[in-house]
């Protein structure tokens, strides 16, 4: 008897800690993340005023335990003195860092919304827990005005009815000519 009893508990933990990495679903049928995505860094491949052909690479870790695959993310700029405008159809996205590029990932599609700049990357399939990825977004070109750039990051787990969990804020700063950092011109790193 007393064996059962301890194959019965060991079977019920075995349970609880299967199901504790299980999405979140409420009874409306909205889907959270487990564990939700970390934003790791925002960064910019130009520093300079003006500059054409940067792109600003996004960095998430979707952790093992996020209980659901990423299906899209927002993201949103917050503040600056010049609202940037993107070349939509150059958005990339691949599984690995801006200095580890591995295999891409397909996109669904990639939207803005004009009245929020939220600029939308859909995942087609999914990307699996356990990854860290990569977007990458094209200006048409670095702001006119230097300073420093927010941008609102927020992920949305797979499913009809997803809730989007903020990661945080991608920090980005732009220079004028010759006043980069450690007075590189350009805005050279």
């Amino acid at each position: 008897m007393r064996v059962s009893t301890v194959l019965a508990t060991i079977l019920t933990l075995v349970i609880i800690a299967a199901k504790s990495t299980l999405a979140v679903q409420l009874a409306d049928g909205t889907v959270y993340f487990a564990e939700p995505p970390t934003l790791i860094t925002a960064r910019t491949t130009f520093k300079a005023v003006n500059a054409w052909d940067a792109t600003y690479y996004f960095t998430l870790d979707i952790p093992e335990n996020a209980g659901e695959p990423l299906q899209r993310v927002e993201i949103t700029q917050k503040n600056g003195t010049q609202q940037i405008r993107f070349d939509l159809k150059r958005t990339t996205a691949f599984v690995g860092t801006e200095g580890n590029k591995q295999q891409p990932l397909s996109l669904l599609g990639v939207t803005r919304d004009k009245n929020t700049s939220t600029i939308s990357i859909t995942f087609d399939p999914p990307v699996s827990p356990g990854r860290t990825i990569t977007i990458g977004l094209h200006p048409d070109q670095n702001p006119e005005f230097s300073g420093v750039y927010l941008f609102g990051v927020t992920a949305f787990p797979a499913g009809e009815k997803s809730h989007g969990q903020f990661l945080g804020y991608g920090r980005l700063q732009f220079y004028d000519e010759g006043g980069g950092p450690f007075g590189f011109p350009f805005g050279l790193p």
